[in-house]
């Protein structure tokens, strides 16, 4: 098995994992120090999703290799949008389109088994290194907003979106997937687009994800200190100050 990994089969080298093609099949593999739980976890919500019949990878196995815990699922062929967003900037406000219709199809589907998505952003929040009265502030404000169940990426960003070659698209990466306010995920969206540095992108996507899911913007706006403040748990150095800054920011109405 371990003739699998090797270099010039590798397709995508994230933080802690590197992901390798096989064929028609795709190896994630983790780091020796990256958590059991986590992996299995991972695959766990794979599957789970898998069963809502939203276009995604199937999961294949979950096996060690080289001592090193990996997830096996059905390779796509095709490009990511993000790919197809950076080739064709003329057409980015169709692709912008069709990603906010990728992420309402999603969020039509529920997977009641899920981890809650409020249960997750209140463990962050208490992780976080913000000083106590933010913390309460924070755990303050997501107390009351409405609990919902529809299915939630995430992460969900162009990147984690292949287009095959017939012009499907399948969802990829599930390791934070939730059941909760569909809300919270895209104000985690509009954060990864600004984390980018794509602020234009990040207020097309915003008022284009409200028109089409006809959800009024301050609404998303009242999750993003707790989004930011959950996404600065495991943020890289040069994204901690900006998640701190939306994080101080009580109020964007």
């Amino acid at each position: 098995m371990s003739d699998i990994i090797k270099a010039d089969k590798v397709i995508a080298v994230r933080t802690s994992k590197t992901i390798y093609r096989d064929g028609d099949r795709a190896i994630k593999v983790f780091d020796e120090d990256y958590s059991k739980a986590d992996v299995l976890n991972e695959a766990l919500n794979q599957a789970r999703v898998e069963e809502t019949g939203l276009n995604i990878p199937a999961v294949l196995e979950v096996t060690k290799l080289d001592g090193k815990w990996a997830i096996i699922s059905q390779f796509i062929k095709g490009k990511t949008l993000q790919q197809i967003m950076d080739e064709n900037p003329d057409k980015k406000a169709q692709n912008l389109d069709l990603f906010v219709g990728i992420q309402l199809e999603m969020h039509s589907k529920s997977s009641i088994l899920l981890t809650k998505l409020k249960d997750k952003m209140s463990r962050k929040i208490s992780e976080s290194s913000f000083d106590a009265t933010t913390r309460y502030e924070l755990h303050t404000r997501l107390e009351s907003l409405p609990r919902h169940a529809k299915l939630c990426h995430g992460d969900f960003n162009p990147s984690n979106i292949i287009v095959s070659e017939d012009g499907t698209p399948f969802i990829l990466d599930w390791s934070h997937a939730t059941q909760g306010n569909a809300s919270a995920d895209a104000a985690r969206t509009y954060l990864l687009f600004w984390l980018a540095e794509d602020h234009d992108g990040a207020e097309k996507y915003l008022s284009l994800f409200c028109r089409k899911s006809d959800t009024a913007k301050q609404y998303v706006q009242k999750w993003l200190p707790i989004v930011a403040a959950s996404q600065s748990v495991k943020s890289k150095p040069q994204e901690a100050e900006l998640l701190r800054k939306w994080v101080n920011v009580v109020d964007y109405e």
